[in-house]
């Protein structure tokens, strides 16, 4: 692995921490951090450890020690800093989605292609070993024909009108808010899984919340922060908070995903459920070492993550004995590896091993299919 680059995160958010926690346990040298004011830049440097608390973007793109960037900004900087990393040689790894319109992450895309250089998308997900596992027992046929692909991801975090983060506002995030922001890794993930594209969507969305109450300095997402809000003011939102898709996929199966910020109790559970002409396979993100295989004439199984069951797809991706769980943490690293690893090789025309930009754009033109099926109560083809 090309643990020899050095590389900057870029925000100090949920994400930034996250990133460079994995990174470190990779061996790769998280060389500085960028907040958006030269104060959240220092605090951030001194808290995780860091040599450089950058003052601006500029000061990071200028700087010929840094070869790969990490985004994870909120998501209407994304097609202006990876446009610009991009133009300045550097490698990047973008937090999703992508970027605000399929105008922009096409335009990356093309970008990326013309500068030679590795652009990912963190579709982390799709990293859990038994998901890889899942993806290779579909490969070789075991399930037979896919019939039918359904699933959810929900959370509680937004569940009152009091609960407030950046995300919740159409000109930070999008006009898509669940879909684009925790959806996508569902729709990603599935794809993956069975090689099956979105053919078409059928979307009916919802804001719960038509008016949100922002309080005084935002509170960190998913910070467990409980605290007293004396001084808040009224938002208007027209971002989603839940909402179910139903969904078509090219060679005929079908489906549907529920996609939920204000479910009570479930804080970041994703599941599917793939069912094929001969067994079907069912996962849930809060559970990850354990994966259902459904039988029609023996009794049903429990795989566990253990690297001496699943297949040598699945183990490449496991890094402790059975019993010895891995998650949410692990599939960062895993998605890094395979990052770094192909910078590593060198050879930019090659096959991907990590999601690509390529990708990235097509989880967006999905959203885009979605909101237009919503707006107008019809079918969508993607």
């Amino acid at each position: 692995m090309a643990n020899n680059l050095a590389t900057a995160i870029i925000g100090t958010g949920f994400m930034g921490p996250v990133h460079t926690e994995a990174l470190r346990r990779l061996g790769v040298q998280v060389y500085g951090i960028l907040g958006s004011s030269p104060e959240k830049s220092r605090r951030a440097a001194e808290d995780l450890g860091l040599a450089k608390a950058y003052s601006d973007y500029n000061e990071v793109l200028s700087d010929e020690a840094i070869q790969v960037v990490h985004i994870t900004t909120p998501n209407r900087f994304h097609f202006e800093q990876a446009s610009q990393a991009l133009q300045a040689g550097k490698h990047v790894l973008c937090e999703k989605p992508l970027a605000m319109t399929t105008q922009e992450s096409s335009a990356l895309v093309d970008l990326a292609t013309q500068c030679e250089v590795a652009a990912g998308v963190n579709y982390n997900i799709r990293y859990y070993p038994l998901n890889i596992e899942a993806r290779s027992r579909i490969l070789t046929g075991e399930l037979g024909a896919i019939n039918s692909i359904y699933g959810s991801y929900v959370q509680d975090w937004l569940l009152y009108p009091t609960d407030y983060n950046w995300r919740v506002l159409a000109e930070e995030g999008g006009t898509l808010r669940a879909v684009a922001d925790i959806g996508t890794h569902w729709l990603d993930l599935v794809q993956t899984i069975t090689g099956l594209e979105v053919a078409s969507v059928c979307a009916n969305l919802k804001t719960v919340h038509p008016v949100r109450q922002r309080p005084e300095g935002e509170i960190e997402t998913f910070s467990g922060q409980v605290r007293d809000i004396e001084t808040t003011e009224s938002v208007e939102i027209q971002t989603d908070d839940s909402g179910a898709v139903l969904l078509r996929f090219k060679g005929g199966a079908h489906g549907s995903l529920w996609v939920s910020q204000v479910t009570s109790g479930r804080k970041n559970c994703l599941r599917y459920e793939i069912a094929g002409s001969e067994r079907a396979v069912a996962w849930n993100s809060e559970q990850p070492n354990d994966l259902w295989i459904g039988h029609r004439n023996q009794p049903n199984e429990w795989l566990m993550r253990d690297p001496g069951l699943v297949s040598d797809a699945a183990r490449a991706f496991i890094s402790y004995p059975g019993g010895h769980n891995e998650g949410y943490d692990d599939s960062f690293k895993q998605c890094f590896k395979a990052f770094y690893d192909y910078i590593a090789n060198g050879d930019f025309s090659a096959p991907a091993t990590f999601p690509t930009f390529a990708e990235g754009h097509k989880e967006i033109v999905l959203c885009e299919a979605i909101l237009r099926s919503h707006k107008e109560e019809r079918w969508v083809k993607v």
